[in-house]
């Protein structure tokens, strides 16, 4: 079959790179793809969210399955559009991807399926907000309702520094239309995590687990971010914890969106945060985690399309499994200097050929392009460096390895990616 991979990413380039190693595919597309993805698909010039374009690209050239990287076509309806046509296209629907498109929605829905999760307000209204903060007895988490690419969420530690937030975000629209709403919450105390898992509006199979690292700096310092690095498993989630996420938030949350009408068939992503009494949701998200997706991808050892696909042409994956090799991965971010703040693009990136060259690591393009035959920077997250070993030592040095070869003017990275696992084996 033919396959049409949606988004620019590094995200994308994992699904694509992933896909095109299965025996059921002769071709892969990757709509708009970037300088990296090129190397494994064919990569169409078309944006992600221009859903009549992409249509028509599916139609003409007889593409059998589209699977859909990013959340904003998700909430723009790219999947109603393509299942009106009786098209095979994995991703929820605009109602369902409503998840991760408004915070208050997911709230909302959590509160009625009993799952854990921060005590919140929603407001849009400044002045009740700044008198929410400040009545709580609680430090709080200030977040930009809609999408905002990862970064519309403020971590405040006090009353004074939770107002600035809101006005930040709410008066200020540092978040633009995102931030018409806002979502107060608790702020939760534990070590983070995600869950990330395939559903097909009634059973789930889920992926391995993993963990993300969102602050910019070492240390988990600084401004949120769309990811800095991630690995897995994650040793935060044993099997025990992972059991009861399935039991107690993924199940839950799939029966009460189904009794609102709403038959979620896609990726379910939860994010963690794993307190002293267990599992507290942070956030939904309808799509895969990026950077989570580029060591998941490089451990799987299954076909990933036979579940992809059964789900996009609504059938079952109630018997389905997948399978994970034993040894973790680690993938570090290489971002633009500046990032998430402004920041310069069209940098040369030199020493990519020579990190590939490492047995066990695949370096994953972002924010990239071709210019003059040359791989130049494009984004704020240029590139994912991953790579396996067979213990989480040897796959964060393996990784560091391919990035020390690697350079361009202004790159940045944590030096710190994993270490929170390292200390759960010491």
């Amino acid at each position: 079959m033919k396959v049409l991979v949606v988004g620019s990413g590094g995200r994308e380039h994992g699904l694509s790179w992933k896909i095109a190693q299965s025996p059921l595919v002769d071709g892969v597309f990757c709509a708009p793809g970037n300088g990296g993805i090129a190397e494994d698909a064919i990569c169409v010039d078309i944006p992600a969210e221009d859903i009549g374009s992409l249509l028509k690209f599916v139609k003409d050239n007889a593409i059998e399955l589209t699977v859909v990287g990013p959340e904003a076509p998700l909430v723009a309806g790219i999947v109603d559009a393509f299942r009106a046509e009786s098209l095979a296209i994995f991703g929820p629907d605009k109602r369902g991807a409503q998840l991760e498109g408004s915070k208050s929605f997911a709230k909302e829905v959590m509160q009625k399926a009993s799952i854990p999760t921060a005590a919140c307000g929603v407001f849009t209204d400044a002045d009740k907000a700044r008198a929410y903060v400040r009545e709580a007895c609680f430090p709080t988490v200030v977040k930009a309702d809609g999408l905002a690419a990862g970064k519309g969420v403020i971590v405040t530690s006090c009353a004074d520094e939770a107002c600035s937030a809101i006005d930040e975000i709410l008066v200020e629209k540092a978040f633009g239309s995102a931030g018409a709403s806002i979502v107060v919450e608790e702020r939760l105390v534990g070590e983070e995590a995600s869950f990330i898992a395939i559903c097909d509006g009634e059973h789930i199979v889920p992926l391995a687990s993993s963990q993300d690292h969102k602050p910019a700096y070492d240390g988990d310092l600084g401004p949120n971010t769309g990811g800095m690095g991630a690995y897995s498993p994650a040793p935060v989630l044993d099997e025990n914890a992972y059991g009861r996420v399935l039991d107690t938030i993924l199940y839950p949350l799939v029966r009460v969106l189904r009794e609102r009408g709403i038959t979620y068939k896609g990726v379910l992503y939860a994010g963690l945060m794993m307190t002293q009494t267990g599992p507290y949701v942070l956030e939904f998200n309808a799509r895969m985690g990026d950077p989570e997706t580029q060591p998941l991808l490089m451990r799987l050892k299954s076909d990933i399309v036979p579940v992809l696909y059964e789900t996009a042409k609504g059938g079952s994956i109630r018997n389905m499994e997948l399978a994970w090799e034993d040894g973790p991965s680690v993938c570090v971010v290489m971002a633009s200097g500046g990032y998430p703040g402004p920041y310069e693009k069209g940098k040369v990136i030199s020493g990519l050929g020579d990190a590939g060259k490492i047995d066990g690591v695949k370096v994953f393009h972002a924010g990239t392009r071709i210019r003059d035959n040359q791989v130049v920077t494009s984004g704020g997250r240029v590139l994912g460096v991953t790579a396996v070993g067979g213990d989480l030592k040897a796959a964060i040095d393996k990784a560091y390895r391919a990035v020390s070869l690697i350079s361009f003017d202004g790159a940045h990275y944590r030096k710190d990616i994993g270490h929170k696992g390292l200390r759960r084996f010491t």
